[in-house]
């Protein structure tokens, strides 16, 4: 009698087809996480799922894997223009990952053709796609998809295409909703069979999210996968291989501070949050004027074209920094980043634990450090009691050399440089005015770096 391991994917109560097994072990993950085991059996007993779990869990194969054995298991085969399964996820560097990991699988099924519909792509080509290749898997974000529901007049009848529909995933459910997607969904719901499977997934429980559970779920089981040793009472949200920091440091410190950090750690990989797209490129470019010797790319959700391309590039480095806005918050699965740097607190406290799981994940280890100012530190306690996220302290680091005055000058000599910093003062007010008591703090603190 063969012996299974415990965990390993031959131990779930439902087989799965020997070429998907092949390709888990080719991606080298010979065992489960929890939210796989506790989800895979579910999804394929025919039961609707809404799962929440920590970022950084596996979550994208506790769907992909049900969806091909779903598929694999329909009486009749599925023809080029059926669609049997549609992946939704909020931004389209997800969409990208996602499509990327079902690639590995579909590669050993050539009966299954997979499209991936995301913005920043000419819509028109989406559909010739589609109408030359099929898409029995489609990935796509939410605002791609519904428009394409609208293309009747070019030849490509979704609304027929998915009648034949067996599985609907929402990935980063939470997300989906806080970027108003929620009408899109609404929508697109319309157009697909009730006889269906839906997945939700999603790191945290929001109201919003529990109405769309009652909206699009059919008795779901409920599945909530905390991290093995953490007690439930005290569930923290963030990886427990992360190492979580705080830095407190004046205004005329912080950028300083930074810099300093950054020119020590140059053989590892990082990404540097900032609240705007504005302060995104002008911290950017200055970054790259200062931190000589090591690869700084910036992405945000205003580039239309060139996000897809930065992200793929970045994911390959071996070391480098991205300065990034909370568009790369999200389940984004960036390997061996060693450190997540957050120049500000995230104005919504959730943020600030999906930024720190782009490290620590999947059982590696990882670090996160959040700069404060001082009369910021309330924020930490504030952590630790509404996201059970509990954060320890990182000395000042001495001996700083003070690069304000290079970084003025440098902006008032380049106009480039200048007008961007115009454009992170704007719209560092706009992010924060609705949100933080301490606005001029913050103001403050963000004109010792200006150009003003």
């Amino acid at each position: 009698m063969e012996h299974v391991t415990e965990g390993s994917w031959e131990s779930l109560p439902v087989s799965l087809h020997p070429r998907v097994l092949g390709a888990l072990r080719e991606l080298g993950f010979p065992y489960m996480t929890p939210v796989q085991s506790a989800t895979i059996p579910l999804f394929m007993r025919n039961k609707d799922v809404a799962a929440e779990a920590v970022t950084g869990s596996g979550k994208t194969l506790a769907f992909v894997i049900p969806i091909l054995e779903i598929l694999l298991r329909r009486e009749e085969k599925l023809k080029k223009s059926q669609v049997g399964a549609i992946i939704i996820t909020p931004t389209r560097e997800l969409a990208v990952q996602i499509d990327e990991v079902l690639s590995h699988f579909t590669k050993h099924f050539a009966q299954f053709s997979q499209i991936l519909w995301i913005g920043g792509r000419n819509p028109g080509e989406d559909v010739e796609r589609f109408k030359q290749q099929g898409g029995n898997i489609i990935v796509a974000t939410p605002g791609r998809l519904e428009d394409m529901f609208r293309r009747k007049a070019e030849g490509l009848d979704l609304a027929s295409c998915v009648r034949s529909l067996d599985v609907l995933v929402l990935d980063e459910a939470d997300r989906l909703l806080d970027m108003g997607f929620e009408a899109s969904i609404n929508t697109i719901l319309e157009f697909l069979p009730k006889q269906r499977r839906t997945g939700l997934f999603s790191a945290t429980q929001t109201q919003e999210v529990e109405n769309l559970v009652r909206a699009g779920l059919r008795n779901p089981v409920r599945v909530s996968v905390k991290e093995k040793g953490v007690a439930a009472s005290g569930a923290q949200k963030t990886p427990s291989r992360l190492e979580n920091y705080y830095m407190v440091c004046k205004a005329d410190e912080k950028f300083n501070q930074l810099v300093h950090f950054l020119r020590n750690h140059k053989q590892e990989k990082h990404l540097v949050f900032f609240s705007t797209c504005a302060c995104v490129e002008y911290y950017g470019k200055a970054l790259e004027a200062l931190v000589k010797g090591v690869k700084i790319m910036c992405i945000h959700g205003k580039m239309k074209y060139k996000r897809n391309k930065i992200f793929m590039e970045f994911r390959k480095l071996q070391s480098g920094i991205l300065v990034c806005t909370d568009v790369m918050a999200r389940g984004i699965d960036i390997p061996e980043v060693n450190w997540v740097l957050q120049y500000d607190p995230p104005s919504n406290a959730s943020a600030f634990v999906h930024r720190c799981g782009r490290t620590a994940r999947i059982g590696h280890g990882g670090s996160a450090l959040v700069f404060l100012l001082p009369m910021e530190e309330s924020y930490i306690n504030f952590l630790a009691i509404n996201q059970k996220c509990p954060l320890q302290e990182m000395k000042l680091q001495r001996n700083t050399v003070d690069l304000l005055p290079k970084l003025k000058s440098m902006a008032l000599a380049d106009r480039a440089v200048f007008e961007k910093g115009m454009k992170a003062f704007v719209s560092y007010v706009q992010a924060y005015a609705k949100h933080e008591c301490n606005l001029i703090f913050r103001l403050k603190a963000l004109l010792k770096v200006l150009p003003c």
